[in-house]
């Protein structure tokens, strides 16, 4: 069983992490993917997987996410922006052996960041993504159509997964047919998630090839465990909800998400 998306620096901060990265072996954890969100992050996750990687293997990935973008007012958006993006640029050519992607990046609609700013970020990570041959780890809220905008007006060739997918059938579709895959989490644990339950029945029964795990740890808590940090031995949960309200065997949801992720993230 594979957590495709875990921040571990961002957990590592209120938790012990040794003693989640055992917990999450112990509940049968086999690889954990730990997207960046800044600069720091990206080395912070790096050292994390040197760090453990005697307790499980840890890949990571390289990314700016939008709720960052405009973190330090002392200088021009254009300046950290153009600043940020190169030193992006400069750790996916030298690639610490745990990079195994390019995010997490997105858009968001929800945020005070100008959309036009995060599509010109975006954009750069998917032409960095498509010319380093790495899939791109991506974000959405309140922005399917932007992404798929930006896809289609960068004619972006690459693969990659929709982190946290949440959405109708029809736009599962428009990703699965651009090759990316989609992220279940423990939004399908709630029973008010019925559009996401519903177009995921869709999906185990058409496109299980293109479904991945994650918890989003420390975020996105499962239900019946509000209130306190999501961990990636959470991920569960997950598989005890898909296996209960779809009648799919536990064990084929884990064969075929694993290959999944190494299909994607080799």
């Amino acid at each position: 069983m594979i957590d495709s998306h875990c921040h571990l620096d961002l957990l590592a901060s209120g938790k012990n992490l040794e003693v989640v990265l055992d917990s999450a072996v112990s509940n049968g954890l086999s690889r954990i993917m730990a997207p960046s969100v800044h600069p720091e992050s990206w080395r912070e996750l790096q050292n994390i997987a040197d760090q453990y990687r005697n307790i499980i293997p840890i890949d990571s990935a390289l990314g700016l996410h939008p709720y960052f973008l405009d973190a330090n007012d002392a200088l021009p958006s254009d300046k950290i922006i153009s600043h940020q993006l190169s030193l992006l640029e400069e750790a996916a050519l030298a690639r610490h052996a745990s990079v195994k992607a390019i995010g997490e990046t997105g858009v968001d609609g929800h945020i005070d960041t100008p959309v036009k700013l995060q599509q010109r970020v975006f954009n750069a990570h998917l032409a960095l993504a498509e010319r380093i041959s790495l899939p791109i780890i991506v974000h959405h809220r309140k922005s399917h159509h932007l992404l798929l905008e930006c896809f289609k007006q960068s004619n972006y060739q690459g693969i990659g997964v929709i982190h946290a997918f949440s959405g109708s059938v029809e736009v599962a579709k428009g990703y699965i047919e651009r090759g990316f895959y989609l992220g279940i989490g423990g939004t399908i644990t709630y029973e008010r998630a019925k559009k996401t339950r519903q177009t995921l029945g869709y999906l185990l029964e058409h496109h299980i090839d293109k479904l991945l795990l994650e918890t989003d740890a420390p975020d996105m808590p499962m239900c019946g465990r509000q209130g306190e940090p999501n961990e990636p031995g959470y991920l569960t949960d997950v598989v005890d909800a898909i296996s209960k309200l779809y009648s799919v065997e536990k064990s084929e949801v884990i064969a075929a998400t694993t290959r999944n992720y190494f299909r994607l993230f080799g």
